[in-house]
């Protein structure tokens, strides 16, 4: 049998003051059951801890070198047991991000921000990385998880919807787009297109022959990171299209972004986690209030990019 986390209290608090009377009152038990505890050690060791007089109590032999094993273990435990107290009252923890290059240059940035005044204590690490990768390092571990548009069904990984957006087209300034009342997709072929490589196009392509009997779209240049493609549509090389979250860096570009139709297509974009493993306090209120800014700000985002229409 091995003693119990009082009696290790019990002998540590009595060793450090010499006297039942202020150990008992440092552990707010009685003195009786304070010399129950250090009984109760004694013959779970089979030692006296120990050397007891009528003028004072100090330790044994044994005792000595027991004192500062003991002292330790309760140490390393009391700040073990803190530690959790202070993750789960966020006063200290770290959360581990993956997105996609705009989002982390748009949406994510602002949400730690605002994150930030609510925990400063908790530290957000933002990892943005090809979308392709987003789901591969939340399963590594790398993150806690990881947000991105939607895909095939990955093995082990676990997805939350976290908003659905309508496609915007992006064009410079007095760009013939800009006269036009309603933008659709036919009208996108109209001029040179800046299309994202990979499975954006090609999604993009899949959900325009389900809405479309004729689809047709041609990208002019394919890119592989979309603040590349707005930099080109501000140097007049084309247009391009996105999603209104994007809208910082469409107005950091000083570009303009209306709403397509004619198909209004979507897009839906989910915070992706390992399944079955548990997520730290600070994980999952950071998720928390992701959801929440994302709710409160959806319906400005979408009435901004639908209002641009008018500007």
């Amino acid at each position: 049998m091995s003693p119990s986390m009082r009696q290790m209290r019990a002998f540590v608090a009595l060793a450090k003051t010499g006297s039942f009377t202020m150990a008992a009152a440092h552990l707010n038990v009685t003195q009786s059951a304070l010399s129950g505890l250090i009984k109760d050690l004694e013959q779970v060791l089979g030692v006296k801890v120990f050397e007891r007089s009528t003028r004072k109590t100090q330790l044994s032999e044994l005792g000595r070198e027991l004192y500062p094993l003991f002292d330790k273990m309760i140490e390393d435990l009391d700040g073990a047991m803190l530690e959790i107290a202070n993750r789960k009252a966020l006063k200290t923890g770290m959360v581990r991000v993956a997105a996609p290059q705009m989002m982390s240059c748009t949406l994510l940035p602002e949400v730690i921000a605002a994150y930030r005044l609510a925990h400063p204590e908790v530290q957000v690490r933002l990892v943005d990385c090809p979308v392709e990768q987003v789901s591969g390092r939340v399963f590594s571990g790398e993150v806690d998880f990881g947000v991105g548009p939607e895909r095939d069904p990955t093995p082990g990984i676990d997805a939350q919807l976290l908003f659905e957006m309508p496609f915007v087209v992006v064009f410079p300034n007095n760009h013939p787009l800009e006269r036009r009342e309603r933008v659709s997709w036919s009208d996108v072929n109209d001029f040179p297109f800046i299309a994202l490589q990979g499975e954006f196009t090609a999604r993009l392509l899949r959900d325009m022959h389900s809405s479309v009997r004729d689809p047709s779209l041609s990208p002019y240049n394919e890119v592989t990171f979309m603040t590349t493609a707005l930099a080109m549509v501000s140097a007049g090389l084309g247009i391009t299209t996105c999603l209104p979250y994007a809208e910082p860096m469409v107005k950091l570009y000083r570009l303009q972004m209306r709403l397509l139709q004619d198909p209004e297509l979507t897009r839906k974009f989910f915070v992706y986690t390992k399944g079955g493993r548990s997520l730290s306090p600070a994980a999952e209120s950071f998720i928390a209030f992701l959801f929440q800014f994302v709710a409160a700000h959806e319906w400005d985002v979408t009435v901004a990019s639908a209002g641009l229409a008018g500007k």
